[in-house]
C-alpha cells in the first residue's frame, strides 16, 4: 500500500550522523511515511544500525553506486509516496511537525515542489547556527540572479518527478542544483514555499571540503545553468554572493 509521503535518506557521512537522522524521523508527528535508506556498500556499522532500526526503516538497500546521485535516484525508483523528499545522513528535520506541515500544505493546494528555510549547523555542535538560509518566495526571474531554494529543503509530488525526470548523474556535485533549474524553469510548475526552518543540516558537504571541489561546483553549476537556458557567469557570480547574507543572523 503506497504512502502519503516517501523520505529518503543516502548515507554517505559517518555512521554516527545516520543515528542522529533516523532519530529525527523517528520524532515526526506524521505516521504515514515511507522511510527509505540507500547505502553505497558501507563496511562499518551503518548496516548494524539500519536493522537496528527497522522499526523507522521501512526500507533499506546496501551495494555500490555511481555517486551519491545515483543512489539517489535508487531511492526515487523504491518510492511509492504522493510527495518525495531527501534527508541525509548529515541532517535532521528542524521540529517534529515538518512532514505533517509539508503534507497540510500538499493538501490545501497540490504542489508539484515544496521548500522551505534551512540552518547550517556546526559539524561538531549541531545546536550552533552557523548559517541560515531564508529562502523567500519563489519568482521565476530570480532564477536568473542566482536564486536557489536549499535541495534539502524540497518535496516533489511524484507525478511531478515522472514528468521532470530523475537527477543527471553526469553531474558529480551539482545534479541537484541542474535538477532545481530544470524543475523550476518548467512553465506549469506549482511551487509552495512553507517559510519555517524544516532541515538542519551539518557543515561539510561533498561540494565544499575542498577548493578543488569548490571549483569543480562552479564548473558544473555553469553547465547547469546554460544547459537550461537561466544564465552564465553573471548568473553564477550572483548565486555564490547571495550566501554571504546567510551569515547575518536572523532576528
Amino acid at each position: 500500500m503506497s504512502k502519503r509521503v516517501s523520505l529518503i535518506t543516502v548515507t554517505y557521512q559517518s555512521a554516527e550522523t545516520l543515528k542522529d537522522t533516523i532519530e529525527s524521523v523517528r520524532r515526526q508527528s506524521f505516521s504515514d511515511m515511507e522511510y527509505i535508506v540507500v547505502d553505497g556498500g558501507s563496511t562499518d556499522e551503518t548496516i548494524d544500525i539500519l536493522k537496528n532500526n527497522e522499526d523507522v526503516v521501512d526500507h533499506w538497500i546496501s551495494e555500490p553506486d555511481n555517486g551519491i546521485y545515483d543512489a539517489m535516484n535508487k531511492g526515487i525508483r523504491l518510492a511509492s509516496g504522493e510527495v518525495i523528499g531527501f534527508l541525509h545522513a548529515d541532517d535532521a528535520f528542524a521540529g517534529r511537525e515538518v512532514i505533517e506541515n509539508i503534507v497540510d500544505r500538499y493538501l490545501e493546494s497540490g504542489f508539484h515542489l515544496l521548500y522551505g528555510d534551512l540552518e547550517y549547523v556546526s559539524a561538531g555542535n549541531p545546536e550552533k547556527v552557523i548559517r541560515y538560509w531564508r529562502s523567500g518566495s519563489f519568482r521565476r526571474q530570480q532564477l536568473q540572479r542566482g536564486w536557489m531554494p536549499p535541495h534539502p529543503t524540497v518535496y516533489v509530488s511524484r507525478d511531478f518527478f515522472a514528468q521532470i525526470g530523475a537527477f543527471n548523474i553526469e553531474y558529480r556535485i551539482s545534479a541537484d542544483y541542474e535538477w532545481l533549474l530544470r524543475a523550476l524553469s518548467f512553465p506549469a510548475i506549482k511551487v509552495e514555499y512553507l517559510p519555517e526552518v524544516l532541515v538542519r543540516m551539518r557543515l561539510g558537504g561533498a561540494s565544499n571540503k575542498s577548493l578543488r571541489n569548490v571549483i569543480a561546483k562552479s564548473g558544473e553549476d555553469l553547465r547547469a545553468l546554460r544547459g537550461n537556458r537561466v544564465g552564465g557567469f553573471r548568473t553564477l557570480f550572483w548565486k555564490n554572493a547571495s550566501k554571504i547574507s546567510q551569515f547575518v543572523r536572523r532576528n
